[in-house]
């Protein structure tokens, strides 16, 4: 970036120099108000995924409506105890004897992967709750519902193979001693219909376990604030479910949910270039380090200012390429009104949720900086990255 910014500048979005994201306050409101209603009028617990979203600037916002977190590693963890809150729900595919301990002293509740990684563990487990009796950790276990309805299979719990959850051959007689719950994810920004077919699928495998255990976690993937989700049919599968286990803490984790349609990221083009009858516009920022699941999933993110799909006849169509030197480094294509020039600024949408948490420096590639629009007042410099973040990731 040529330019250093501070907070206390009076500045707009049109002087920030490209490329940044920007995250709305007022959208982000939005969407944790929604998710608060559905927990209440569903009688659920509703945990916030750090996978999704580890910007802890904007954590003093959601900790106004949520301070719980599951944590998949020792750092998203301490993330959460820093920044968010102390009731945290650790679920990793392998604990350590180096890791271990330190998930007991940090967490509120330890799912494990495997009856064995609950073997190897559990005496630990119970000379922590014998010795911290006010500060106990609730055990769970991952189960594997095998039942797919995510199309991408890298994003898929269940796929044949997975190596995620026990299998129910293992749990027909019960479960061990000092479990006290049931884990199982297998959604991916996903409808409500999507989980009917899922528990269904879980109860039918591990139901026999339910009146025995004192919650059950439902993962993440419910995808709630997105416009066309179904709340109301979400609450009655809920409803549904305390009515058969009245017993039951129902936990949820969605991470896209939090943030869906939250930021953007400004990017501006630098040059465009045409061969075999395709123009692709190069922007300064990269699909491949700066919105890796363009290209993941893969999709196609809205361009604010392209024209809708229905008006492609009267434009000019582009890809657009990262400033890269991977070959794949492109999207395309979108179609404009008039021709893309160079300095010329796009917006691409909903770059927030799993977006800022897996970008990389490939390259070198100046990384986006950071922005959060208040709900009032300019917009806030919330990180800003140089030389140095790039050079002190290597040795």
């Amino acid at each position: 970036m040529s330019e250093t910014f501070n907070n206390s500048q009076p500045i707009s979005t049109a002087d920030i120099p490209t490329p940044f994201y920007i995250i709305y306050e007022d959208k982000l409101r939005a969407n944790l108000q929604k998710l608060k209603n559905v927990a209440e009028k569903a009688d659920i617990k509703i945990i916030m995924a750090f996978k999704a979203n580890a910007l802890w600037k904007t954590f003093p916002i959601i900790k106004e409506y949520f301070d719980a977190s599951t944590a998949s590693s020792l750092n998203e963890m301490k993330l959460s105890l820093d920044y968010l809150g102390h009731d945290v729900h650790a679920y990793c595919p392998v604990y350590t004897d180096e890791t271990f301990p330190k998930f007991l002293a940090g967490c509120s509740h330890i799912t494990f992967n495997s009856l064995a990684q609950f073997e190897r563990f559990h005496t630990a487990i119970d000379k922590w709750n014998d010795t911290h009796p006010d500060n106990p950790v609730s055990v769970g276990l991952r189960v594997n519902p095998h039942c797919s309805v995510i199309e991408t299979d890298i994003y898929n719990p269940c796929v044949p193979g997975s190596r995620f959850g026990e299998n129910p051959s293992k749990l027909t007689e019960g479960l061990p001693e000092g479990i006290e719950g049931l884990h199982f994810h297998a959604l991916c920004e996903s409808s409500s219909y999507d989980l009917e077919k899922v528990l269904h699928a879980f109860e039918e495998q591990y139901g026999h376990l339910l009146p025995h255990i004192k919650w059950l976690n439902m993962g993440g993937g419910h995808l709630i604030t997105r416009s066309d989700y179904d709340v109301k049919h979400f609450i009655k599968i809920m409803n549904k479910l305390h009515d058969k286990y009245p017993h039951l803490q129902i936990i949820i984790e969605p991470g896209s949910a939090f943030t869906w349609q939250t930021g953007d990221l400004i990017t501006q083009v630098l040059d465009v270039v045409e061969d075999a009858g395709i123009r692709t516009a190069i922007i300064d920022a990269s699909f491949a380090c700066h919105m890796p699941d363009c290209l993941e999933m893969p999709y196609k993110p809205v361009v604010a200012e392209s024209l809708p799909d229905t008006d492609k006849k009267d434009g000019i169509s582009y890809r657009l390429g990262g400033n890269s030197c991977l070959s794949g480094d492109f999207v395309g294509d979108w179609t404009f009104s008039t021709p893309l020039l160079p300095g010329q600024r796009l917006t691409l949408k909903d770059m927030n949720h799993y977006t800022t948490v897996k970008t990389t420096m490939f390259n070198g590639l100046q990384h986006p900086s950071i922005w959060l629009q208040p709900s009032q007042g300019a917009p806030q410099l919330l990180r800003e990255f140089t030389y140095e973040d790039y050079r002190d990731r290597m040795s």
